[in-house]
């Protein structure tokens, strides 16, 4: 009976190699590339180019980690799981903890700045109030499509990836015949820069690659993923490496670097004013078509990587046991689904995207470190890439996630210990229980 419930509460897995690739496209290319990367560039200014290369960089050793360890342990949960395996529950617990913080600011960011693209696209003006309502209206709809199992979630992200990837290639090969080669860009990266606020852009730009860990968060419904993971978290990367470059020397190329930088604060999305710069007919509805289906595809993926974090906490009990449950008509952890919506929804409330996006980037830095030093400490039989790589990654992430302003990693290491308190509590309970 015990086996039997144990099967009853697994997810199928029915995610295949393209579907992977795609699940992390969707996450990563979303606010990372329509909002992020013009909240970097107010930051480091020219230098954000140096700042894309340098998140590249660390979120490539940062990927491979998280190959290795997804293809060792696929299982739902991500560095929770794998924290919980090859640390301690303590490691385990931080790391998941800090999962939720993040992504849930990520998703925060991304509903806010799919509305901020809609409302700018059809010229509705509204107060705050109106941008958080209109936000949570959404959230509570992409709730309701991914409640309903991965296979409805992965084809309407396939729609929805195409769709933005279309959009941002016809963006670069038009501002390419408009404006020619962006030389002038890359003179400036290396000539008018500063280095504080490179290694601050940089933590912010890292969070817009960190997409490629919602493969490894669905590991037990991918198939084959020894194999299906780490290959779908390569090209992913790749990918994603080339596609901000290019959006990066585009956007600064037609704009400048402090034009660009400054656009975050308007009422217009950074790329749209891109796109308008132009003056190019249709490009502006293409990238704004592109901008809306990006961040709803974030939303997607990120609804679907929270709630399967939320389910193996559950599972674990550091969470509600009742969270873990799944529904076995649409093959859903539906209860966990809804929780993730909810959470979001709080942090919908603040209605500031640049609040949420800083926030998120220490939060998910501390993750990532996590998820490095799981990777130090796996077994040499298990490991598929050698130990200097996230012996880098692990250093990489705790220099860039003090570069952050203070306020938010106080904040962060605030929150951190407010959870570690919790399971601390919670593990006492466990040992009573069993006595």
């Amino acid at each position: 009976m015990d086996k039997n419930k144990i099967i009853e509460n697994e997810l199928k897995r029915e995610l295949k190699t393209p579907g992977a690739i795609l699940m992390g496209l969707g996450s990563i290319v979303g606010t990372g590339i329509f909002v992020s990367i013009a909240i970097a560039t107010q930051i480091a200014g020219s230098g954000i180019i140096i700042a894309v290369v340098i998140a590249a960089v660390l979120a490539a050793f940062n990927g491979l980690s998280s190959a290795q360890l997804a293809a060792a342990h696929s299982v739902s949960g991500g560095t929770y799981e794998y924290g919980n395996r090859f640390l301690n529950s303590y490691f385990g617990f931080a790391a998941g903890w800090m999962f939720l913080i993040a992504k849930s600011a990520s998703a925060a960011t991304a509903v806010l700045g799919c509305i901020g693209y809609l409302f700018y696209a059809f010229g509705v003006n509204v107060d705050k109030v109106g941008i958080v309502g209109a936000g949570l209206l959404l959230l509570f709809l992409m709730t309701l499509l991914v409640s309903g199992g991965i296979k409805r979630s992965n084809q309407a992200n396939i729609i929805i990836v195409s769709a933005t990837l279309l959009g941002l290639a016809a963006l670069v090969i038009v501002s390419f015949f408009v404006k020619g080669f962006p030389v002038q860009p890359i003179i400036d990266s290396v000539n008018d820069t500063s280095f504080t606020s490179i290694l601050y852009g940089s933590a912010l730009m890292f969070v817009a690659y960190t997409g490629y860990g919602r493969i490894a968060t669905l590991g037990e419904e991918v198939s084959e993923p020894r194999t299906t993971i780490p290959k779908a978290i390569i090209l992913a990367m790749v990918i994603i490496v080339i596609l901000y470059l290019a959006v990066s020397l585009t956007a600064i190329n037609v704009m400048g670097a402090e034009a660009f930088g400054q656009s975050v604060e308007g009422k217009a999305a950074p790329l749209m004013l891109v796109a308008q710069s132009l003056s190019v007919p249709v490009i502006g509805t293409v990238i704004t078509i592109a901008a809306i289906t990006a961040m709803l595809g974030v939303v997607l993926n990120l609804l679907l990587g929270l709630s399967r974090v939320i389910l193996s906490m559950a599972r674990r009990k550091d969470l509600p046991t009742k969270l873990s449950k799944i529904n076995h008509k649409t093959q859903s952890p539906a209860i966990a689904v809804w929780v993730t919506g909810g959470i979001i929804g709080v942090l919908v409330l603040s209605g500031d995207v640049v609040f949420t996006w800083s926030f998120s980037a220490f939060t998910v830095l501390i993750y990532y470190a996590i998820t490095n030093l799981a990777a130090l400490r796996m077994p040499a039989d298990l490991r598929l890439y050698p130990r200097w790589i996230p012996a880098f990654g692990l250093f990489g992430c705790l220099f860039l996630a003090f570069w952050i302003e203070p306020t938010f990693w106080i904040g962060g290491l605030a929150l951190l210990g407010v959870g570690l308190i919790w399971h601390s509590i919670a593990l006492k309970l466990k040992s009573r229980n069993k006595d």
